[in-house]
């Protein structure tokens, strides 16, 4: 039985989690385009590149911001998250070896130890982000229980992943928990607060045109 599970999450269950990724990331961005079209088609007038490069830019380094260095222990904690959590899915050894055998295709992975300290700072992160909803007052009212599913959904594949490679109690069925809390985060991307990361570019490139090209100020 276990032996078919793994089969079906390892194999099927991928494309299905790519397809649902897939199909819904481009339905997001199209209806956000009919959107801004039907709602702000202005903003289509004005967009810049120039002034939209200069904002991506400037945002993606830590501390540019005035906000960023209001709250500096947020930034650390929000940069560090963000990196952790795209380099170690992307160059994790398990994952590059994976590729390699399903479709011939590798590259460049990090040690596993880095990716050991990786994973945890992205497990310790999202206590942080835990944390800060439950004891500070303004996170606090603004947030709602879909925020705390997220941050479950983002910790699982982690906390799962470190389980089963360092082989603890139960590690075979805990790599099934592994893979199915993989394809869920994958899955839930383009539906959820997590689409952030789909929508970064337009919404620094429409902050920094509206700002750049029409106001003439900085954006930061």
């Amino acid at each position: 039985m276990m032996h078919e599970i793994f089969s079906f999450v390892r194999g099927p269950m991928v494309w299905i989690a790519f397809t649902v990724f897939t199909v819904g990331s481009l339905y997001r961005f199209i209806s956000m385009w009919r959107l801004a079209k039907k709602k702000d088609s202005v903003v289509f007038n004005y967009f810049s590149f120039f002034y939209a490069l200069r904002s991506i830019g400037h945002w993606i380094f830590p501390f540019a911001g005035v906000n960023m260095r209001k709250h500096p222990a947020m930034t650390v904690v929000a940069f560090l998250f963000h990196i952790c959590l795209f380099v170690v899915p992307i160059f994790l050894s398990a994952h590059v070896i994976m590729f390699k055998e399903s479709w011939n295709i590798s590259w460049r992975w990090l040690p596993d130890p880095a990716a050991d300290i990786m994973v945890m700072i992205v497990i310790v992160c999202c206590l942080f982000f835990w944390g800060r909803r439950i004891f500070l007052k303004e996170v606090r009212y603004l947030t709602s229980v879909s925020d705390y599913l997220i941050l479950a959904a983002v910790a699982a594949p982690f906390i799962s992943g470190l389980w089963a490679y360092h082989q603890w109690t139960a590690f075979s069925a805990v790599m099934i928990v592994h893979i199915i809390s993989g394809e869920i985060l994958l899955m839930i991307i383009p539906f959820t607060k997590l689409s952030h990361m789909l929508f970064f570019p337009f919404t620094r490139g429409y902050m920094g045109s509206e700002f750049g090209a029409v106001r003439h100020a900085k954006d930061w």
